[in-house]
């Protein structure tokens, strides 16, 4: 006769799934899928989108971090890279592409001229995209480098690993309740 106190401890240990068992956090697996899928929607308006589409080469591969997937549908991108000089007239398409995104969505400022307007002080040219969209990463530079989009683009990931993922989905669900 097997007592419980033996079997219990069979039970507890089994050598075949020692190495198979991952123990972690809903958020922490939720923004870890997130951080490494995500699909970019380039919205080059000037001279950055060159360095842009540069970062999408062979030379420096974006799809290492897992964004080589560029999705030119807002409906499939989940962060925004505005690339650019924004004019009025261009800001109420980026505006309406914005609102268009799935949430969650993140938003990249690349380049001077996206971040603050750069050097043109113009009644046409709006003076950052932040006051458009909130902004998630700001890349310096006229135009940055592939290298700092990459690098802003790790930041970004940095950010969705520190995310509470799971937050808003349960404020909705205990709002919908009562």
């Amino acid at each position: 006769m097997v007592s419980p106190s033996s079997n219990t401890l069979n039970t507890a240990y089994d050598s075949k799934i020692e190495g198979n068992v991952i123990l972690t956090r809903v958020d922490a697996a939720i923004n870890w899928m997130r951080k490494n899928s995500l699909w970019p929607m380039p919205m080059g308006l000037a001279c950055c989108a060159i360095e842009l589409m540069a970062t999408a080469s062979s030379r420096f591969d974006i799809s290492r971090f897992g964004m080589e997937v560029m999705r030119f549908s807002p409906r499939q991108a989940d962060v925004l890279i505005v690339s650019g000089t924004v004019t009025y007239k261009m800001a109420l398409a980026v505006k309406r592409i914005w609102d268009q995104m799935p949430e969650p969505k993140w938003c990249v400022a690349m380049g001077a001229c996206a971040s603050s307007g750069g050097m043109y002080r113009s009644y046409a040219v709006l003076q950052g995209i932040d006051q458009l969209i909130p902004v998630d990463v700001y890349i310096s530079g006229c135009p940055p480098r592939p290298e700092a989009l990459i690098e802003g683009l790790m930041q970004l990931q940095k950010k969705i690993e520190g995310e509470e993922s799971t937050m808003a989905q349960k404020k909705v669900f205990f709002e919908g309740a009562s």
